[in-house]
C-alpha cells in the first residue's frame, strides 16, 4: 500500500528544482503555474537564495507547485495521501479534492495571509528532539509556547514569540536537543489566527470534490471522506497544531508499506524510518530518484 507525502514550509533548499527542469514538460508547467499565482516559480526553485524562499508568500505555492509538478512526473497512484501544513494543500489535489489550479489559488492566499499574520508579531518557531514527550509538552506550555507541530519519532516544534523562545532556549526540557526553525512565524498557533479569516474567504470561492483516495487530515491524522470538510480542516488548521503523529498513526492501521515523499523530499520519511518501521520510504530529492521510487512499487 503507498501513500504519498508533501512536505510542509521549512523543507525548501536554494536551487532545490534545478536538476527537475530537465525533465521534459516540466518546466513549462511551472511558468503556466507561475502566471496564475504572480510568482516566478522557476526563478524562486532555482535561482533564489535562502532569505527570498524563506518568504512565507513565496514559500508556500513553491513547494505546493513542486510537489504537484513532481507527482505527475513520477505518475503513481497512491492508495493513501497526506501532507504537512502546506502539504495538505498538495495532498488535496492530488486526492482530486483541488484542482492543481484552485490549490495554487489557495495556497498563494493562505502564503499571502500567514505572512501578513506573522508581520504583527515577532515570532518563530524551534525544533525539539528527544526528551520525554510529557515534559516536552509540560515546558513548551510553561513557557507561553504551542506546540505547533507533534511530529512522532521524538519531534515537537514549539512555536510563539521571540522572546518566549528564548526563555524556552535557556530552560530547555532535560535531555532535548533544540534546533531553530527556517520560517517566518509561529505557524499553527494562535499568532495566525487573522490568516484564517481570509483563506477561509477565499476558499467559499472553491466548490471541492470528494477525495478519490484515502485522505489524511493534519488536525488528528482521521481519514477524510467529504471534500468540502477537508478544506474547511485546512483552513482551521492554519491556526492549529499539526499533528503528524497522528497521520503515522492513521497510515500503521491502513497498512502502508511504501512511502514516497514529494520534492523537496527528506523530512517525512526521515521521521517515518523512525517511527514506521518495515515501511519502505523513498525522498524524492532529484530526478534520478524516480526510478528508486518506481522499483519500490514492484
Amino acid at each position: 500500500m503507498l501513500v504519498l507525502v508533501a512536505p510542509g514550509q521549512g523543507a525548501q533548499t536554494p536551487g532545490f528544482l534545478t536538476p527537475w527542469l530537465e525533465l521534459p514538460g516540466l518546466a513549462d508547467r511551472l511558468s503556466a503555474w507561475s502566471d496564475l499565482v504572480g510568482l516566478d516559480l522557476v526563478a524562486y526553485g532555482t535561482t533564489a537564495d535562502a532569505d527570498e524562499i524563506r518568504d512565507t508568500a513565496v514559500a508556500q505555492p513553491l513547494l505546493v507547485a513542486a510537489g504537484l509538478a513532481v507527482a505527475e512526473a513520477l505518475g503513481a497512484s497512491p492508495d493513501v495521501v497526506a501532507g504537512h501544513s502546506v502539504g495538505e494543500l498538495t495532498a488535496a489535489a492530488l486526492a482530486g479534492v483541488l484542482t492543481p489550479e484552485q490549490a495554487l489559488t489557495l495556497v498563494r492566499e493562505r502564503g499571502l495571509a500567514m505572512a501578513e499574520a506573522a508581520a504583527v508579531t515577532e515570532t518563530g518557531m524551534l525544533v525539539v528532539l528527544g526528551g520525554d514527550e510529557e515534559e516536552v509538552l509540560a515546558t513548551i506550555e510553561k513557557h507561553g509556547l504551542t506546540p505547533a507541530n507533534i511530529n512522532g519519532a521524538g519531534q515537537i516544534v514549539a512555536g510563539g514569540t521571540l522572546a518566549q523562545l528564548e526563555e524556552f532556549k535557556a530552560a530547555p526540557p532535560a535531555r532535548a536537543r533544540l534546533i531553530a526553525l527556517s520560517v517566518a512565524g509561529a505557524f499553527h498557533t494562535v499568532h495566525m489566527a487573522p490568516a484564517v479569516d481570509r483563506l477561509r474567504e477565499a476558499a467559499s470561492a472553491v466548490t471541492p470534490a470528494d477525495p478519490s483516495v484515502t485522505l489524511l487530515s493534519n488536525a488528528d491524522g482521521a481519514a477524510v471522506a467529504g471534500g468540502a470538510e477537508f478544506v474547511d480542516r485546512l483552513v482551521n488548521q492554519v491556526a492549529n497544531p499539526v499533528r503528524w503523529d497522528a497521520c503515522m498513526a492513521t497510515m500503521a492501521d491502513l497498512g502502508v508499506t511504501t512511502m514516497i515523499e514529494l520534492t523537496p523530499g527528506g523530512t517525512l520519511t526521515g521521521l517515518a524510518k523512525r517511527a514506521l518501521r518495515g515501511v519502505k520510504t523513498v525522498a524524492l530529492k532529484t530526478p534520478d530518484d524516480l526510478d528508486t521510487a518506481r522499483e519500490a512499487l514492484k
